[in-house]
């Protein structure tokens, strides 16, 4: 199992419209995260900025992630979601959300 965190922005305005979105995501967005081995997802707010973790339990993270991208629905999801963030300058190049370095853990 990999963790991950990723962080990106959320636009004032349309924060609101997020949390209505993700209070009721639709069944086959979490259909997809479940069978490409995410789990234990949750997403966070503070201060406009947008903080996700979860852990990946599959065995090829790319390719799992590519399969997620290719699905419809997903990039309809996306399509929705994605006017109400703003993901920031420094995220590495192809990202939308910038990933983050963990640098403690404890069980």
């Amino acid at each position: 199992m990999q963790r991950y965190g990723m962080v990106i922005r959320v636009k004032p305005e349309k924060f609101e419209e997020y949390k209505q979105l993700h209070a009721q995501v639709w069944p086959d967005v979490l259909k997809m995260i479940k069978e490409y081995n995410i789990r234990n997802y949750s997403i966070y707010h503070k201060d406009g900025y947008l903080f996700s973790y979860f852990e990946y339990v599959g065995d090829d993270f790319d390719t799992d992630m590519a399969k997620m991208a290719a699905d419809p629905t997903t990039q309809k999801w996306w399509d929705v979601c994605k006017p109400c963030q703003e993901p920031l300058d420094t995220r590495a190049e192809g990202q939308w959300w910038a990933s983050m370095e963990e640098v403690f853990h404890c069980d």
